[in-house]
Protein backbone atom coordinates (compact mmCIF):
# COMPACT_ATOMS: atom_id res chain seq x y z
CA UNK A 1 0.00 0.00 0.00
CA UNK A 2 2.90 2.35 0.74
CA UNK A 3 4.39 1.65 -2.67
CA UNK A 4 1.05 2.34 -4.31
CA UNK A 5 0.72 5.68 -2.54
CA UNK A 6 4.33 6.62 -3.28
CA UNK A 7 3.94 5.87 -6.98
CA UNK A 8 0.87 8.05 -7.14
CA UNK A 9 2.20 10.90 -5.05
CA UNK A 10 5.53 11.24 -6.85
CA UNK A 11 6.13 14.65 -8.41
CA UNK A 12 8.56 17.54 -8.70
CA UNK A 13 10.12 18.69 -5.50
CA UNK A 14 9.05 22.28 -6.11
CA UNK A 15 5.45 21.31 -6.86
CA UNK A 16 3.20 22.34 -3.91
CA UNK A 17 0.66 19.64 -4.77
CA UNK A 18 3.40 17.06 -4.66
CA UNK A 19 4.59 18.30 -1.28
CA UNK A 20 1.08 18.07 0.14
CA UNK A 21 0.73 14.57 -1.23
CA UNK A 22 4.07 13.50 0.24
CA UNK A 23 3.12 14.93 3.66
CA UNK A 24 -0.19 13.04 3.44
CA UNK A 25 1.73 9.85 2.65
CA UNK A 26 3.89 10.36 5.72
CA UNK A 27 0.77 10.84 7.86
CA UNK A 28 -0.75 7.67 6.46
CA UNK A 29 2.42 5.71 7.09
CA UNK A 30 2.62 7.02 10.64
CA UNK A 31 -1.07 6.25 11.22
CA UNK A 32 -0.64 2.71 9.92
CA UNK A 33 2.30 2.21 12.24
CA UNK A 34 0.34 3.42 15.27
CA UNK A 35 -2.66 1.32 14.26
CA UNK A 36 -0.51 -1.79 13.90
CA UNK A 37 1.10 -1.04 17.26
CA UNK A 38 -2.30 -0.78 18.95
CA UNK A 39 -3.46 -4.03 17.35
CA UNK A 40 -0.31 -5.83 18.48
CA UNK A 41 -0.73 -4.52 22.02
CA UNK A 42 -4.41 -5.58 22.03
CA UNK A 43 -3.53 -9.07 20.86
CA UNK A 44 -0.83 -9.34 23.50
CA UNK A 45 -3.19 -8.21 26.27
CA UNK A 46 -5.92 -10.58 25.02
CA UNK A 47 -3.51 -13.50 25.07
CA UNK A 48 -2.36 -12.60 28.60
CA UNK A 49 -5.98 -12.29 29.76
CA UNK A 50 -6.88 -15.64 28.21
CA UNK A 51 -3.90 -17.27 29.90
CA UNK A 52 -5.01 -15.81 33.23
CA UNK A 53 -8.54 -17.17 32.70
CA UNK A 54 -7.19 -20.62 31.91
CA UNK A 55 -5.10 -20.55 35.06
CA UNK A 56 -8.09 -19.40 37.13
CA UNK A 57 -10.46 -22.02 35.63
CA UNK A 58 -8.35 -25.04 36.29
CA UNK A 59 -10.66 -28.02 36.90
CA UNK A 60 -10.21 -29.49 40.34
CA UNK A 61 -10.86 -33.24 40.64
CA UNK A 62 -14.06 -34.27 42.44
CA UNK A 63 -13.95 -36.24 45.63
CA UNK A 64 -15.33 -39.75 45.85
CA UNK A 65 -18.35 -38.57 47.81
CA UNK A 66 -19.18 -35.88 45.23
CA UNK A 67 -18.82 -38.40 42.41
CA UNK A 68 -21.12 -40.81 44.23
CA UNK A 69 -23.70 -38.07 44.82
CA UNK A 70 -23.61 -37.10 41.14
CA UNK A 71 -24.21 -40.71 40.14
CA UNK A 72 -27.16 -40.89 42.54
CA UNK A 73 -28.71 -37.75 41.06
CA UNK A 74 -28.18 -39.07 37.54
CA UNK A 75 -29.80 -42.36 38.51
CA UNK A 76 -33.05 -40.62 39.46
CA UNK A 77 -33.05 -38.27 36.47
CA UNK A 78 -31.93 -35.18 38.42
CA UNK A 79 -29.11 -34.41 35.95
CA UNK A 80 -29.28 -31.38 33.59
CA UNK A 81 -32.16 -31.70 31.13
CA UNK A 82 -33.41 -34.67 33.18
CA UNK A 83 -36.95 -33.32 33.56
CA UNK A 84 -37.19 -32.44 29.86
CA UNK A 85 -35.93 -35.88 28.80
CA UNK A 86 -38.33 -37.61 31.18
CA UNK A 87 -41.23 -35.59 29.79
CA UNK A 88 -40.18 -36.48 26.24
CA UNK A 89 -39.96 -40.18 27.13
CA UNK A 90 -43.43 -40.03 28.65
CA UNK A 91 -44.81 -38.43 25.49
CA UNK A 92 -43.18 -41.14 23.36
CA UNK A 93 -44.72 -43.86 25.54
CA UNK A 94 -48.15 -42.25 25.26
CA UNK A 95 -47.83 -42.06 21.47
CA UNK A 96 -46.78 -45.71 21.28
CA UNK A 97 -49.67 -46.74 23.51
CA UNK A 98 -52.16 -44.83 21.36
CA UNK A 99 -50.75 -46.39 18.18
CA UNK A 100 -50.91 -49.90 19.67
CA UNK A 101 -54.47 -49.29 20.78
CA UNK A 102 -55.55 -48.14 17.33
CA UNK A 103 -53.92 -51.00 15.44
CA UNK A 104 -55.09 -53.58 17.99
CA UNK A 105 -51.74 -54.71 19.39
CA UNK A 106 -51.99 -56.39 22.80
CA UNK A 107 -48.90 -57.06 24.87
CA UNK A 108 -48.26 -60.54 26.24
CA UNK A 109 -48.64 -61.21 29.97
CA UNK A 110 -45.19 -62.80 30.11
CA UNK A 111 -43.41 -59.99 28.26
CA UNK A 112 -42.45 -62.34 25.39
CA UNK A 113 -43.30 -62.15 21.73
CA UNK A 114 -46.12 -64.36 20.36
CA UNK A 115 -45.05 -67.97 19.74
CA UNK A 116 -45.43 -67.71 15.96
CA UNK A 117 -42.67 -65.07 15.96
CA UNK A 118 -40.15 -67.26 17.79
CA UNK A 119 -37.04 -68.40 15.92
CA UNK A 120 -35.57 -71.10 18.14
CA UNK A 121 -32.85 -72.13 15.67
CA UNK A 122 -31.55 -68.57 15.36
CA UNK A 123 -31.65 -68.16 19.14
CA UNK A 124 -29.57 -71.30 19.65
CA UNK A 125 -27.05 -70.13 17.08
CA UNK A 126 -26.85 -66.73 18.77
CA UNK A 127 -26.35 -68.39 22.16
CA UNK A 128 -23.40 -70.38 20.83
CA UNK A 129 -21.83 -67.24 19.37
CA UNK A 130 -22.58 -64.81 22.22
CA UNK A 131 -22.44 -66.46 25.61
CA UNK A 132 -23.86 -63.54 27.65
CA UNK A 133 -27.07 -63.69 25.64
CA UNK A 134 -29.58 -66.11 27.09
CA UNK A 135 -33.05 -67.08 25.98
CA UNK A 136 -35.76 -67.37 28.62
CA UNK A 137 -36.94 -70.93 29.14
CA UNK A 138 -40.71 -71.22 28.90
CA UNK A 139 -43.17 -73.95 29.69
CA UNK A 140 -46.33 -74.12 27.62
CA UNK A 141 -49.54 -74.93 29.46
CA UNK A 142 -51.93 -76.53 26.97
CA UNK A 143 -55.51 -75.87 28.03
CA UNK A 144 -57.52 -76.21 24.84
CA UNK A 145 -56.61 -76.68 21.21
CA UNK A 146 -59.31 -74.32 20.01
CA UNK A 147 -58.26 -71.15 18.26
CA UNK A 148 -60.25 -69.06 20.72
CA UNK A 149 -58.25 -70.31 23.68
CA UNK A 150 -54.81 -68.77 24.08
CA UNK A 151 -52.03 -70.88 25.48
CA UNK A 152 -50.34 -69.58 28.60
CA UNK A 153 -46.60 -69.43 29.13
CA UNK A 154 -44.79 -69.43 32.44
CA UNK A 155 -41.18 -68.28 32.74
CA UNK A 156 -39.28 -70.76 34.87
CA UNK A 157 -36.44 -68.42 35.81
CA UNK A 158 -38.59 -65.57 37.13
CA UNK A 159 -41.71 -67.38 38.26
CA UNK A 160 -41.32 -66.37 41.93
CA UNK A 161 -41.47 -62.63 41.20
CA UNK A 162 -44.70 -61.00 40.10
CA UNK A 163 -44.02 -57.82 38.16
CA UNK A 164 -47.14 -55.73 38.44
CA UNK A 165 -47.95 -52.16 37.54
CA UNK A 166 -49.84 -50.94 40.60
CA UNK A 167 -53.13 -49.25 39.76
CA UNK A 168 -53.90 -48.32 43.36
CA UNK A 169 -53.64 -44.68 44.42
CA UNK A 170 -53.73 -43.00 47.81
CA UNK A 171 -57.42 -42.26 47.21
CA UNK A 172 -58.14 -46.00 47.22
CA UNK A 173 -56.66 -46.47 50.70
CA UNK A 174 -58.86 -45.71 53.67
CA UNK A 175 -58.27 -45.81 57.41
CA UNK A 176 -54.45 -45.79 57.04
CA UNK A 177 -53.61 -42.10 56.84
CA UNK A 178 -50.82 -42.16 59.42
CA UNK A 179 -49.32 -45.37 58.03
CA UNK A 180 -49.27 -43.98 54.49
CA UNK A 181 -47.38 -40.88 55.64
CA UNK A 182 -44.72 -43.04 57.30
CA UNK A 183 -44.38 -45.18 54.17
CA UNK A 184 -43.96 -42.08 52.02
CA UNK A 185 -41.03 -40.96 54.17
CA UNK A 186 -39.35 -44.34 53.81
CA UNK A 187 -39.99 -45.12 50.14
CA UNK A 188 -41.33 -42.15 48.22
CA UNK A 189 -39.08 -39.35 49.46
CA UNK A 190 -35.72 -41.12 48.82
CA UNK A 191 -36.81 -42.02 45.28
CA UNK A 192 -38.36 -38.69 44.29
CA UNK A 193 -36.16 -36.24 46.27
CA UNK A 194 -32.75 -37.86 46.86
CA UNK A 195 -31.04 -34.46 46.99
CA UNK A 196 -32.51 -33.81 50.44
CA UNK A 197 -30.57 -36.72 51.91
CA UNK A 198 -27.47 -35.79 49.90
CA UNK A 199 -27.49 -32.23 51.27
CA UNK A 200 -27.87 -33.44 54.85
CA UNK A 201 -25.32 -36.21 54.40
CA UNK A 202 -27.53 -38.98 55.81
CA UNK A 203 -28.62 -42.31 54.39
CA UNK A 204 -32.35 -42.87 53.86
CA UNK A 205 -34.03 -45.92 55.39
CA UNK A 206 -33.47 -49.14 53.47
CA UNK A 207 -36.62 -51.04 54.31
CA UNK A 208 -39.82 -51.09 56.29
CA UNK A 209 -41.82 -53.78 58.09
CA UNK A 210 -45.61 -53.62 57.84
CA UNK A 211 -47.30 -55.66 60.53
CA UNK A 212 -50.82 -55.96 61.79
CA UNK A 213 -53.93 -58.16 61.66
CA UNK A 214 -54.94 -59.66 58.30
CA UNK A 215 -57.03 -57.41 56.09
CA UNK A 216 -55.85 -54.05 57.44
CA UNK A 217 -54.36 -52.77 54.15
CA UNK A 218 -50.66 -53.64 54.29
CA UNK A 219 -50.37 -54.83 50.68
CA UNK A 220 -52.72 -52.10 49.47
CA UNK A 221 -50.56 -49.32 50.96
CA UNK A 222 -47.41 -50.83 49.45
CA UNK A 223 -48.99 -50.87 45.99
CA UNK A 224 -50.18 -47.26 46.37
CA UNK A 225 -46.67 -46.05 47.25
CA UNK A 226 -45.19 -47.93 44.29
CA UNK A 227 -47.71 -46.33 41.96
CA UNK A 228 -46.80 -42.85 43.22
CA UNK A 229 -43.06 -43.36 42.64
CA UNK A 230 -43.50 -44.94 39.17
CA UNK A 231 -41.11 -47.69 40.24
CA UNK A 232 -41.03 -51.34 39.28
CA UNK A 233 -43.08 -53.19 41.90
CA UNK A 234 -42.05 -56.81 42.54
CA UNK A 235 -44.22 -58.81 44.89
CA UNK A 236 -42.78 -62.02 46.30
CA UNK A 237 -44.74 -64.43 48.49
CA UNK A 238 -42.59 -65.77 51.32
CA UNK A 239 -43.72 -69.37 50.85
CA UNK A 240 -42.50 -69.35 47.22
CA UNK A 241 -38.93 -68.97 48.46
CA UNK A 242 -39.13 -72.30 50.30
CA UNK A 243 -37.78 -74.99 47.97
CA UNK A 244 -37.05 -78.67 48.51
CA UNK A 245 -33.57 -78.56 46.95
CA UNK A 246 -30.61 -77.30 48.95
CA UNK A 247 -29.55 -73.78 47.98
CA UNK A 248 -32.47 -73.18 45.61
CA UNK A 249 -34.20 -70.59 47.81
CA UNK A 250 -30.96 -68.67 48.41
CA UNK A 251 -30.31 -68.62 44.66
CA UNK A 252 -33.77 -67.18 44.03
CA UNK A 253 -33.18 -64.38 46.53
CA UNK A 254 -29.79 -63.59 45.00
CA UNK A 255 -31.16 -63.47 41.45
CA UNK A 256 -34.08 -61.36 42.61
CA UNK A 257 -31.82 -58.61 43.95
CA UNK A 258 -29.57 -58.82 40.89
CA UNK A 259 -32.62 -58.26 38.74
CA UNK A 260 -33.74 -55.32 40.91
CA UNK A 261 -30.36 -53.60 40.52
CA UNK A 262 -30.89 -53.39 36.76
CA UNK A 263 -34.06 -51.31 37.20
CA UNK A 264 -34.06 -47.53 37.42
CA UNK A 265 -36.14 -47.70 40.60
CA UNK A 266 -37.46 -50.89 42.16
CA UNK A 267 -39.60 -51.78 45.17
CA UNK A 268 -39.43 -55.38 46.39
CA UNK A 269 -42.38 -56.37 48.56
CA UNK A 270 -42.02 -59.60 50.55
CA UNK A 271 -45.50 -60.67 51.62
CA UNK A 272 -45.82 -63.15 54.51
CA UNK A 273 -42.12 -62.83 55.34
CA UNK A 274 -42.58 -65.00 58.45
CA UNK A 275 -42.46 -68.04 56.10
CA UNK A 276 -38.69 -67.55 55.63
CA UNK A 277 -37.77 -64.94 58.25
CA UNK A 278 -38.60 -66.89 61.40
CA UNK A 279 -36.25 -67.09 64.35
CA UNK A 280 -33.43 -69.61 63.92
CA UNK A 281 -33.48 -72.82 65.93
CA UNK A 282 -31.65 -76.12 66.19
CA UNK A 283 -33.53 -78.75 64.21
CA UNK A 284 -31.71 -81.62 65.93
CA UNK A 285 -30.01 -82.79 62.73
CA UNK A 286 -26.75 -80.96 63.32
CA UNK A 287 -27.33 -78.18 60.82
CA UNK A 288 -29.67 -75.46 59.66
CA UNK A 289 -32.56 -76.25 57.38
CA UNK A 290 -33.23 -74.74 53.97
CA UNK A 291 -35.49 -71.98 55.31
CA UNK A 292 -32.71 -70.63 57.51
CA UNK A 293 -30.26 -70.64 54.59
CA UNK A 294 -32.73 -68.59 52.58
CA UNK A 295 -33.08 -66.10 55.42
CA UNK A 296 -29.29 -65.76 55.75
CA UNK A 297 -29.04 -64.98 52.04
CA UNK A 298 -31.77 -62.37 52.44
CA UNK A 299 -29.86 -60.74 55.31
CA UNK A 300 -26.69 -60.72 53.20
CA UNK A 301 -28.49 -59.04 50.30
CA UNK A 302 -29.96 -56.40 52.62
CA UNK A 303 -26.45 -55.50 53.76
CA UNK A 304 -25.10 -55.61 50.22
CA UNK A 305 -26.87 -52.69 48.51
CA UNK A 306 -26.42 -48.98 49.07
CA UNK A 307 -29.09 -47.15 51.06
CA UNK A 308 -29.03 -44.35 48.50
CA UNK A 309 -29.50 -46.80 45.67
CA UNK A 310 -32.56 -47.55 43.62
CA UNK A 311 -33.85 -50.51 45.68
CA UNK A 312 -36.37 -50.27 48.50
CA UNK A 313 -37.51 -53.34 50.42
CA UNK A 314 -40.78 -53.78 52.29
CA UNK A 315 -41.89 -56.74 54.39
CA UNK A 316 -45.39 -57.65 55.55
CA UNK A 317 -46.43 -60.06 58.26
CA UNK A 318 -49.17 -60.56 60.82
CA UNK A 319 -46.83 -62.30 63.29
CA UNK A 320 -43.92 -59.92 63.96
CA UNK A 321 -42.94 -61.71 67.17
CA UNK A 322 -41.76 -64.78 65.22
CA UNK A 323 -39.21 -62.92 63.06
CA UNK A 324 -35.48 -63.32 63.62
CA UNK A 325 -33.78 -60.46 65.54
CA UNK A 326 -30.97 -60.33 62.97
CA UNK A 327 -33.51 -59.45 60.30
CA UNK A 328 -35.29 -56.90 62.49
CA UNK A 329 -32.29 -54.83 63.53
CA UNK A 330 -31.91 -51.21 62.33
CA UNK A 331 -29.90 -50.97 59.14
CA UNK A 332 -31.88 -53.77 57.54
CA UNK A 333 -35.39 -52.86 58.61
CA UNK A 334 -35.33 -49.23 59.70
CA UNK A 335 -39.05 -48.60 60.08
CA UNK A 336 -41.66 -50.77 61.76
CA UNK A 337 -45.15 -49.56 60.85
CA UNK A 338 -48.16 -50.99 62.66
CA UNK A 339 -51.45 -51.36 60.79
CA UNK A 340 -54.09 -51.47 63.49
CA UNK A 341 -57.86 -51.74 63.16
CA UNK A 342 -59.42 -48.60 61.64
CA UNK A 343 -61.31 -46.18 63.86
CA UNK A 344 -64.83 -44.85 63.28
CA UNK A 345 -63.76 -42.25 60.74
CA UNK A 346 -61.52 -44.75 58.95
CA UNK A 347 -64.32 -47.33 58.71
CA UNK A 348 -66.69 -44.76 57.22
CA UNK A 349 -64.03 -43.72 54.72
CA UNK A 350 -63.43 -47.35 53.70
CA UNK A 351 -67.15 -47.87 53.12
CA UNK A 352 -67.32 -44.75 50.92
CA UNK A 353 -64.32 -45.91 48.87
CA UNK A 354 -65.84 -49.33 48.15
CA UNK A 355 -69.26 -47.82 47.43
CA UNK A 356 -67.87 -45.44 44.78
CA UNK A 357 -67.99 -48.16 42.14
CA UNK A 358 -71.46 -49.36 43.21
CA UNK A 359 -74.94 -48.13 42.38
CA UNK A 360 -76.18 -46.98 45.78
CA UNK A 361 -78.60 -44.44 47.19
CA UNK A 362 -77.33 -40.96 47.92
CA UNK A 363 -78.63 -40.59 51.46
CA UNK A 364 -76.90 -43.60 53.05
CA UNK A 365 -75.63 -42.90 56.58
CA UNK A 366 -72.10 -44.33 56.44
CA UNK A 367 -71.32 -43.24 60.00
CA UNK A 368 -74.25 -45.29 61.29
CA UNK A 369 -73.12 -48.38 59.38
CA UNK A 370 -69.54 -47.95 60.58
CA UNK A 371 -70.76 -47.75 64.20
CA UNK A 372 -72.40 -51.14 63.71
CA UNK A 373 -69.03 -52.62 62.63
CA UNK A 374 -66.77 -52.29 65.69
CA UNK A 375 -63.29 -53.83 65.55
CA UNK A 376 -63.67 -54.60 61.84
CA UNK A 377 -60.88 -54.70 59.29
CA UNK A 378 -60.90 -53.20 55.82
CA UNK A 379 -61.41 -56.63 54.26
CA UNK A 380 -64.54 -57.21 56.36
CA UNK A 381 -65.95 -53.82 55.37
CA UNK A 382 -65.36 -54.65 51.73
CA UNK A 383 -67.25 -57.90 52.27
CA UNK A 384 -70.12 -55.87 53.75
CA UNK A 385 -70.35 -53.80 50.54
CA UNK A 386 -70.27 -56.96 48.42
CA UNK A 387 -73.04 -58.60 50.45
CA UNK A 388 -75.14 -55.42 50.20
CA UNK A 389 -74.91 -55.70 46.43
CA UNK A 390 -75.92 -59.36 46.64
CA UNK A 391 -79.03 -58.43 48.65
CA UNK A 392 -79.97 -55.90 45.95
CA UNK A 393 -79.49 -58.54 43.24
CA UNK A 394 -81.70 -61.01 45.09
CA UNK A 395 -84.42 -58.35 45.35
CA UNK A 396 -84.05 -57.62 41.59
CA UNK A 397 -83.12 -53.99 42.20
CA UNK A 398 -80.52 -51.94 40.35
CA UNK A 399 -79.57 -49.79 43.35
CA UNK A 400 -78.37 -50.88 46.80
CA UNK A 401 -80.20 -49.22 49.67
CA UNK A 402 -79.28 -48.55 53.27
CA UNK A 403 -81.42 -51.50 54.32
CA UNK A 404 -79.21 -53.77 52.18
CA UNK A 405 -76.11 -52.52 53.98
CA UNK A 406 -77.72 -53.08 57.38
CA UNK A 407 -78.64 -56.63 56.39
CA UNK A 408 -75.09 -57.19 55.15
CA UNK A 409 -73.72 -56.00 58.51
CA UNK A 410 -75.90 -58.52 60.32
CA UNK A 411 -74.72 -61.30 58.03
CA UNK A 412 -70.99 -60.54 57.79
CA UNK A 413 -70.04 -58.92 61.10
CA UNK A 414 -72.25 -60.98 63.38
CA UNK A 415 -71.41 -64.13 61.43
CA UNK A 416 -67.70 -63.53 61.93
CA UNK A 417 -68.20 -62.90 65.64
CA UNK A 418 -70.08 -66.17 65.94
CA UNK A 419 -67.36 -68.02 64.05
CA UNK A 420 -64.57 -66.48 66.13
CA UNK A 421 -66.22 -67.59 69.36
CA UNK A 422 -66.23 -71.27 68.45
CA UNK A 423 -63.85 -73.61 70.23
CA UNK A 424 -62.31 -74.84 66.97
CA UNK A 425 -61.24 -71.34 65.94
CA UNK A 426 -59.87 -70.57 69.39
CA UNK A 427 -57.86 -73.79 69.30
CA UNK A 428 -56.07 -73.01 66.03
CA UNK A 429 -55.43 -69.32 66.75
Amino acid sequence: MVRYYSSIFEGPANNPNGQRQRSRLAELQEGNYHRATVICRFLTLSQDFADDEVEEKKITPLSDEQTRDIQVLKTYGAAPYGAALKKLEQQIKEKQASVNEKIGVKESDTGLAPPHLWDVAADRQRMSEEQPLQVARCTKIIQDEKDTEKSKYVINVKQIAKFVKPDVTYGDVGGCKEQVEKLREVVEMPLLSPERFVNLGIDPPKGALLYGPPGTGKTLCARAVANRTDATFIRVIGSELVQKYVGEGARMVRELFEMARTKKACIIFFDEIDAVGGARFDDGAGGDNEVQRTMLELITQLDGFDARGNIKVMFATNRPSTLDPALMRPGRIDRKIEFSLPDLEGRANILRIHAKSMSVERDIRWELISRLCPNSTGAELRSVCTEAGMFAIRARRKVATEKDFLSAVDKVIKGNLKFNSTATYMQYN
